[in-house]
């Protein structure tokens, strides 16, 4: 009894409905995944260069979390594998929360780098006009003591003039930070 294949068709079972679409197969290519694993492997990159401290601040399992600090601690062919072994380990778990918490803590530090540069063009601008800028200081941060910024400026145009270490600049951008800190 040799069966035809037009005779298997009639035992395929007919189908209720015609809904193609939940039956569809989406077909994923061999080159993305490989640029997804690659996009985790960076993610675990980025994870291991962070600090002990920023990493309390994103939410990483145990297990995820004991992979990051080894790597940390190993040192050329054998972190590459580490971090090969972090983003096989990210790809069974929901990186979005990761890369979230991660993203928050770049934007942080990008902002804290915009107001070091923000002081420094400020104290640059006290040594440069002295009097003139003491005023946008004092506008910008009604808590600061004119008469300490005074002496901190002729300070240091006294060293800029006399060409010895900017210790009075130093000191004035310390007390800007103290300043921006304080307003916050």
């Amino acid at each position: 009894m040799n069966k035809h294949p037009e005779d298997w068709q009639d035992e395929i079972p007919a189908r209720q409905d015609d809904n193609d679409d939940d039956d569809e197969i989406i077909w994923v290519s061999k080159s993305e995944i490989k640029r997804d694993a690659e996009a985790l492997k960076d993610l675990g990159v980025e994870l291991v260069e962070l600090g002990k401290n920023a990493l309390e601040k994103i939410p990483l399992d145990d297990d995820l979390l004991a992979a990051i600090e080894l790597a940390q601690r190993i040192k050329k062919e054998g972190r590459r594998r580490q971090i090969q072994l972090i983003g096989k380990m990210l790809r069974a778990r929901d990186p979005e929360p990761i890369q979230t918490a991660l993203d928050k803590l770049k934007n942080r530090h990008n902002q804290q780098v915009v107001l070091f540069h923000k002081l420094e063009q400020l104290r640059d601008g006290l040594l440069a006009t002295g009097d003139e800028a003491i005023t946008e200081v004092l506008e910008l941060y009604p808590n600061a003591d004119r008469q300490q910024l005074r002496s901190l400026v002729r300070n240091a145009q006294k060293e800029q003039a006399a060409g010895k270490a900017p210790k009075s600049a130093r000191q004035i951008y310390q007390y800007l930070r103290e300043l921006a800190e304080s307003n916050d």
